[in-house]
């Protein structure tokens, strides 16, 4: 190993290093500038336990406090108007979550908890564990080592019933793979089985991947290869959602749990299990409180629960203005940072640094200062998050306590996270801590959560740092410069060898990412013949021939008036004669007003809707509102038509879910200020066709030309 000055390590702890890397870092704008700006209460403080809890900005809290300041939210179990807006205000929100892991409500739901280990936990208890019988194999409960507490803790649900547990290996998920083969009475076989893995280790921040989800449920990975029966994933998201994107349409687990404290800050103890639609109906559950019941008796043991998952297992009233907190964390990440893969990027290339620069640390006798417990060199986006994980030791290689470092970097305001982070199995496995140690560190005092950092000499936990997307290269320096100043014995060496590696890393490349296709209009749609108008191919005031049941039969009808609603619960717009589409007018109720939350307005909200006039110019290709007194404003009729990229979205209407597109912030600015509150224009999006209800007995006839939707001012003859 060749010496260097300390100067040398303050030349590598150089910003102008960093990125000369190859790293990316920031969001386009001046990360310093975004800590100034959002998270003033940290000036002076390097926080680095990100994966404990991220931390919350400032203008998150600001959103959601005049969010409520503004708006009455009453308990959404009642039926008032503030109850009404509470209940589509939650449902923007569990549609928001969705897409944010890029699914829909059709192939997943959301149900609310107090936080992951509370989703865990509703799995443990609603899981149709089955134990085994003469005649057919029990259920299984299978789990990585590498795993959290509250995971390993359904074993204490299954232990009681009867129900076989197998802890597995990371190695041995692949290494004992095998095609699945097909015996005797198989495919009779439909006893569950559940396995559980987390997508990102809370311990090392090892990826585990993803492929694992489809490979157990086809029994094609190990121990579903050697169980018959049904296998169901449960994927423990948590720690990997709050740097990471995850799709959830190219891997879908089972079951989800995630905290969101871990993706914004805030709000704390609140949760969801994202379950997937397919898998629900396995869920048994005995227990039902308020708001679950569709009809009981209680005199008589009799219970129908509600038909909608979330409502059938959210007991009680649901912590509604904590939920209603999670848009505005949805809309302030976005903001700050522009996609999640953006974070990955960022705090990746913080991570990946610190790493090398950390492994090449060296005390003036050549050994290393740190030992890092990871399964790789940080060279993979796709295999390690933003968490590094290690224990620091002198000149004699051996381990200095973890509580010694904790309290020194207290004293130079540097926030860690120090012990076994509620994985003992990844805690083992790193720091070779076998089962007789864990039980004779019990006996000498130690329980998990204490200070007790060696007994006899060897670890009891480790050291960890992570990152956040408000990380900057500032807290790189302030950790490497801390362990420096207090932790090597001078002169300082750098390992030369390891070091080289961080001057020939590959750059960093996004481990996936999300892509809108384009949407045609609906013109182009028309033109191109992909819509199927009704004959004839525009409707006109004119004289039609039909009954009151919509039958011909030689009465008559004089249409005198033809009105659309492009914007609901806005005013109308007259017409002689409007072309068709596929559900009727053209441009009818496409448009509509929602509030900052997404929650659909009407006239019983706002009154004030009625005053603007839309108008649909079909040569210019525009929308126009106008307001008697006030300059006008206009949007493209076509979305595809917008400069900037379109923010994609679902909103209710009526109890229906609809996809929209945002019309941008020229016209959201131009209706805020009139309705004197955040609120934006956006459009059912040109390929969404939103299914037409009709009650019993008043189905659209299909001898009948013209259908009903657009007409007003009949006048029978």
């Amino acid at each position: 190993m060749d010496t260097r000055s300390l100067q040398d390590f303050q030349d590598l702890c150089t910003f102008d290093v960093f990125k000369s890397f190859g790293h990316y870092y920031g969001y386009g704008v001046d990360q310093q500038a975004l800590i100034d700006q959002e998270f003033k209460r940290i000036k002076g403080v390097t926080y680095l336990d990100h994966a404990g809890t991220t931390l919350f900005p400032e203008s998150l809290i600001k959103g959601f406090h005049d969010d409520i300041s503004r708006n009455v939210y009453g308990n959404p179990h009642s039926h008032n108007s503030s109850s009404r807006l509470t209940h589509d205000t939650v449902e923007s929100v569990r549609y928001k979550i969705l897409a944010h892991f890029n699914t829909s409500p059709e192939d997943y739901s959301v149900i609310f908890t107090s936080g992951c280990t509370a989703a865990l936990k509703l799995v443990a208890d609603t899981f149709p564990w089955k134990p085994m019988s003469n005649k057919e194999p029990g259920s299984q409960f299978c789990y990585l080592t590498d795993n959290h507490t509250s995971v390993v803790g359904i074993r204490g649900a299954t232990a009681l019933q009867g129900v076989g547990t197998i802890s597995v290996s990371p190695r041995e998920v692949e290494t004992r793979a095998r095609k699945k083969t097909q015996t005797n009475g198989e495919e009779e076989c439909s006893t569950p089985h559940l396995f559980c893995y987390p997508a990102q280790s809370n311990f090392s921040g090892r990826k585990y991947s993803l492929s694992y989800v489809k490979g157990i449920q086809s029994q094609q990975l190990y121990p579903a290869c050697e169980h018959h029966g049904q296998w169901f994933v449960l994927l423990d998201a948590a720690c990997f959602v709050s740097c990471s994107p995850l799709d959830l349409s190219q891997y879908p687990a089972d079951f989800v749990p995630i905290s969101f404290y871990k993706m914004f800050g805030f709000p704390t103890g609140l949760g969801a299990l994202l379950v997937r639609n397919e898998a629900a109906e396995v869920l048994r559950k005995t227990y039902f409180g308020g708001g679950t019941a569709a009809a009981y008796l209680v005199e008589e043991n009799y219970f129908i629960p509600k038909p909608n998952l979330a409502s059938r297992f959210e007991d009680g009233t649901i912590s509604f203005l904590d939920i209603i907190s999670l848009h505005h964390g949805f809309e302030t990440l976005q903001k700050l940072t522009g996609s999640m893969t953006n974070i990955q990027l960022h705090t990746f290339g913080l991570a990946r640094y610190t790493y090398t620069v950390l492994s090449c640390l060296c005390h003036s006798n050549g050994k290393h200062v740190a030992q890092i417990y990871c399964d790789n060199d940080f060279q993979s986006i796709a295999e390690q998050g933003a968490i590094i994980n290690f224990s620091l030791l002198d000149c004699h290689g051996r381990t200095v306590g973890y509580s010694q470092v904790d309290k020194m970097a207290s004293l130079f305001n540097i926030h860690i996270r120090t012990g076994c982070f509620c994985n003992t199995g990844a805690c083992q496995h790193y720091l070779a801590i076998s089962n007789q140690n864990v039980k004779s560190n019990l006996h000498a005092g130690h329980i998990c959560g204490d200070n007790i950092d060696l007994v006899d000499g060897r670890p009891t936990g480790s050291l960890r740092v992570s990152f956040g997307y408000m990380s900057s290269f500032e807290d790189c320096q302030n950790f490497l410069r801390f362990v420096v100043n207090c932790f090597v014995d001078k002169p300082l060496i750098l390992d030369q060898t390891k070091l080289a590696k961080l001057n020939s890393a590959a750059p960093i490349e996004p481990s996936s990412s999300f892509h809108l296709t384009s949407i045609p209009s609906d013109q182009q749609r028309h033109a191109n013949g992909q819509i199927n108008s009704p004959s004839p191919d525009r409707m006109a005031v004119s004289e039609v021939t039909m009954s009151k049941d919509g039958k011909k039969d030689g009465s008559s009808c004089t249409l005198t008036n033809l009105f659309i609603f492009p914007v609901k619960s806005c005013a109308s717009f007259e017409v002689t004669e409007w072309p068709l589409g596929p559900q009727g007018l053209l441009y009818d109720r496409l448009w509509m007003v929602v509030n900052e939350n997404g929650v659909c307005l009407s006239q019983k909200r706002e009154p004030k809707l009625c005053l603007i006039q839309p108008v649909v110019c079909l040569a210019a290709n525009t929308l126009k509102l106008q307001i008697s007194g006030s300059e006008a404003i206009t949007v493209p009729l076509d979305p595809s038509l917008e400069k900037s990229d379109l923010r994609t979205s679902q909103s209710k209407v009526c109890g229906d879910r609809v996809q929209t597109v945002d019309c941008g912030e020229e016209v959201s600015a131009w209706l805020s200020e009139f309705l004197g509150k955040p609120c934006r224009l956006i459009r059912q999006r040109p390929e969404f066709l939103r299914d037409m209800k009709f009650g019993q007995g008043k189905g659209i006839q299909d001898n009948v030309s013209i259908p009903p939707i657009g007409m007003n001012h009949i006048q029978q003859e």
